[in-house]
């Protein structure tokens, strides 16, 4: 059986499996009452099941382990260290939705499970550009990929706050992480990509707003250590794979560092629970989130198109890219400014009785 035949397989048996095991999850959660209850991060105003993301680790981790079963060639010995690193982290971060656990725990959880990549996939040796070769890191290549997996574990994470925004950049950036697997001759990159994708898929088929059901942390924490160690296990065969994996995941990498260095030059506790995400910005301006989550996910396509010229070599197409990226960027800064300011001016001139045309 072709590698290609058991990707088409185990794309259509995850994203089957996995939404009605989204909808098994949540029967569950409206029977045990396991909700999500709106508080000073949330965007929601009911409470809503949660637990959903619990089939997306469940089809992800099943669907590695069947296509290892099929196909010669695979890493079992990295498969399972990352498997168990997976598990711990789903483990910790389902305990945490059910009881919330002090920050340390967590942290201590996910470095764990960073570590645990680290022995499996390696970790960054050099960062590389198309046409220039890479840049050798020595060993503080080990601290910033330990550094890149706790990261984008949490950024991820804190940016699941609004129906279909974390499902939707898990559907382009595992579609990506397929394509480029599958260019690259890396088949296990490829089928990865492929499961998140699908899992991902099945489980935005119950979230797209109005949500009848949450991914909660076991599904947002799972989402971006898969993404961050996807990143590690692609860059030992090509450099260039270090920027690629933030490309596919550029919008929400963007916004939770912009978000994190913004609140910590003005002095708030970065880790205190808050609604000043640009995307949470913009819900509270306005929009729906039918339509944040949709500009995200164009977003995300953005980065798409940039990851596959990084992969491929085309040196003009891939600067293009990063100009165009940048440009987004800064247009998603400066446009949800001028919604808050044109929100605030409504609002003082409905206060003062005055209307504007």
């Amino acid at each position: 059986m072709s590698v290609l035949s058991v990707m088409g397989l185990l794309g259509v048996l995850a994203l089957a499996t996995s939404y009605f095991g989204v909808a098994a999850v949540r029967r569950v959660a409206e029977r045990c009452q396991f909700l999500d209850i709106p508080n000073e991060r949330s965007s929601h105003t009911r409470p809503t099941p949660q637990g959903g993301g619990l089939a997306i680790v469940t089809v992800v981790l099943g669907g590695l382990w069947f296509y290892a079963a099929l196909c010669p060639g695979v890493p079992w010995l990295a498969l399972g260290i990352f498997t168990v690193g997976t598990v711990l982290i789903a483990c910790v971060s389902g305990w945490d939705d059910l009881h919330s656990l002090p920050v340390w725990v967590r942290f201590t959880a996910h470095g764990l499970a960073a570590v645990l990549v680290i022995l499996a996939f390696g970790y960054w040796h050099a960062v590389g550009w198309p046409g220039l070769g890479g840049f050798s890191l020595g060993l503080f290549g080990v601290l910033l990929t330990f550094l890149w997996i706790v990261g984008l574990t949490n950024a991820y994470n804190f940016m699941d706050g609004i129906d279909g925004i974390a499902g939707g950049q898990a559907v382009v950036a595992g579609l990506g992480w397929a394509i480029l697997g599958w260019i690259s001759g890396q088949p296990l990159v490829g089928v990865m990509g492929l499961l998140i994708a699908a899992a991902s898929l099945g489980f935005l088929g119950h979230n797209w707003p109005p949500a009848r059901i949450v991914m909660g942390d076991v599904g947002s924490a799972f989402l971006g250590f898969s993404f961050a160690a996807l990143t590690v296990l692609a860059s030992q065969s090509n450099p260039v794979f270090v920027l690629t994996g933030i490309a596919l995941i550029w919008p929400f990498v963007f916004d939770a560092v912009f978000t994190f260095a913004r609140r910590l030059c003005r002095g708030e506790k970065v880790w205190a629970a808050h609604r000043s995400h640009l995307y949470q910005r913009l819900i509270i301006s306005g929009l729906s989130h039918g339509q944040v989550s949709g500009l995200y996910i164009g977003l995300a396509m953005l980065g798409l198109v940039w990851a596959v010229a990084l992969v491929q070599g085309w040196q003009c197409m891939a600067v293009v890219g990063a100009v165009v990226v940048a440009v987004a960027a800064l247009s998603l800064w400066v446009w949800t400014c001028q919604r808050e300011r044109a929100g605030n001016g409504l609002l003082s001139n409905h206060l003062t009785g005055n209307r504007l045309i």
